[in-house]
């Protein structure tokens, strides 16, 4: 299948020049793929021993080797070409390639590892969904939509306003910068919620259920300025259909799972052979995931609904188990690629085009930081709950961010330095985010350490009274610690 896909992408994107053969497009992405574990795992190493994340690490890793640094992992979305690419370079140098050859190489190349990138995060939100209670996050809708709704109306709200006040930025541009504020990572903060032992505490569904309604609003707010971007007025149908489609979507998942449980555990009953329980759990979540795609919401929402669902089956803590070595393979790639992409050199204010960028950049950090944080004291009818955890992991922007940057960028809305400010923005909330989720949880971190399990199943239960029941923490635990290396 891979190889497929090598090949296609490589027939499309050659022009009129003659395509890469399809064992070179495979030696690209196998030396990308070497990076990309070199990188997470030393990375995530590092980080661990450090006391924080392994998923900083990783993100820290990406960085170091991509566009930022070593020049080894970059992407042509990043203004690359294949004179960029040490590994392209490399293969010139082994190989007959020819300048134009060299340049569909790294387009195939780079196509094929931005698909496993995405498919790393699908398999990881459906790893998260597996990990979640639907009930407990149902029973935190409530103040979880108000999180939600704060943390998009404040930061797009201030952001914008303050762009075109204090920068004087057109209202088109301020719009999109305003809108890159809004949306929270479910990807990192359910990654480090994870790897912490603070998924299932009332403050981390809180957050999770949030962040997923974050997703949904962002997606519409995305649609709204890329509309107006594009003819510079709103296509009110279009928004209706994604409020519509939103909510029937995440609706129609909650009801699913209570008519598919009884069915998918009898199907998986009667297959025999190898993957009898894997196998159909991956064609489900990807199902999920296309029809969330095909109604214009995110894939990864798709996925996240898929693991909510299977969660309540009775097959739950064995499919954990199994998923574990799969997301082991592949989420390391997202989260080395987003840190790959992110490009450092707007941080030096040395450079005269950089500090217009760099001071609209500090502005929007502030309001990136605060307009999530104050979400938290938002929380109601809660007497004994950690509010600010609730809004620093709000903070991290991550993937999201990048993908509001990326189609500002291509419509031309964006001026340079307001790109470099969205561009420091997102890196420093999703690197900021995780060693700020540990420093606001240090008490229940602390007893979820002193226990062998690592996350002290009965302690964190009565500091939190909110943790599912102890024999599905065990398995939370066994998937944390395992994930947690990448």
């Amino acid at each position: 299948m891979v190889l497929n896909l090598i090949t296609f992408s490589s027939s499309l994107l050659a022009t009129e020049t003659e395509a890469p053969e399809s064992s070179l497009v495979v030696a690209g992405v196998l030396l990308s793929l070497v990076i990309v574990y070199f990188a997470s795992k030393i990375g995530g190493e590092l980080s661990n021993r450090a006391g924080l994340p392994a998923v900083l690490g990783e993100l820290v890793g990406g960085v170091v080797v991509g566009i930022s640094v070593l020049h080894l992992l970059v992407f042509p979305e990043s203004g690359a070409d294949s004179s960029s690419s040490l590994i392209i370079s490399f293969l010139e140098t082994t190989t007959k390639l020819t300048p134009e050859t060299a340049e569909n190489l790294f387009q195939a190349q780079s196509e094929v590892i931005s698909v496993l990138s995405e498919l790393g995060v699908i398999i990881l939100l459906f790893e998260i969904g597996l990990e979640s209670n639907l009930k407990e996050l149902l029973a935190v809708g409530m103040q979880a939509s108000v999180v939600a709704v704060i943390g998009v109306t404040v930061p797009f709200a201030a952001g914008t306003a303050g762009l075109m006040m204090l920068f004087g930025i057109s209202a088109v541009p301020a719009i999109f910068a305003g809108a890159a504020l809004t949306a929270t990572s479910i990807g990192i903060t359910s990654k480090v919620l994870s790897e912490i032992g603070q998924l299932n505490t009332k403050e981390g569904q809180i957050i999770l259920g949030a962040a997923v309604i974050d997703d949904v609003l962002g997606i519409i707010v995305l649609a709204v300025v890329a509309s107006l971007a594009k003819t510079g007025e709103v296509d009110v149908a279009n928004v209706v259909f994604l409020i519509i489609s939103a909510s029937t979507f995440l609706l129609g998942a909650i009801a699913l799972g209570n008519v598919f449980n009884n069915s998918f555990v009898a199907v998986v009953e009667r297959l025999k052979t190898r993957g009898e329980l894997v196998i159909p759990a991956f064609i489900f979540a990807f199902v999920m995931a296309y029809l969330a795609a095909a109604v214009q919401l995110e894939a990864i929402l798709g996925a996240f609904a898929a693991g909510l669902v299977l969660e309540e089956t009775d097959k739950r803590k064995e499919l954990q188990k199994q998923i574990i070595p799969i997301a082991d393979i592949l989420v390391p790639i997202f989260f080395v690629t987003v840190g790959a992409q992110t490009d450092l050199r707007v941080l030096n204010p040395a450079i005269p085009s950089n500090r217009e960028g760099f001071i609209m950049a500090v502005f929007l950090i502030v309001v990136a930081i605060l307009g999530k944080v104050i979400t938290g004291f938002s929380v109601f009818g809660e007497a004994k709950v950690n509010r600010l955890a609730i809004g620093v992991g709000m903070i991290p922007r991550g993937e999201v961010g990048l993908v509001f940057l990326g189609i500002g960028s291509a419509t031309g809305v964006l001026s340079e330095p307001l790109e470099a400010a969205i561009i420091l923005m997102v890196i420093l909330t999703t690197f900021l985010a995780p060693p700020l989720l540990r420093f606001v949880f240090p008490q229940e971190e602390k007893l979820a350490t002193s226990t062998p399990g690592g996350l002290g199943e009965s302690m964190v239960m009565e500091a939190s009274n909110s943790m599912v029941p102890a024999s599905s923490d065990t398995v939370i635990s066994d998937s944390s610690s395992s994930s947690g290396n990448g």
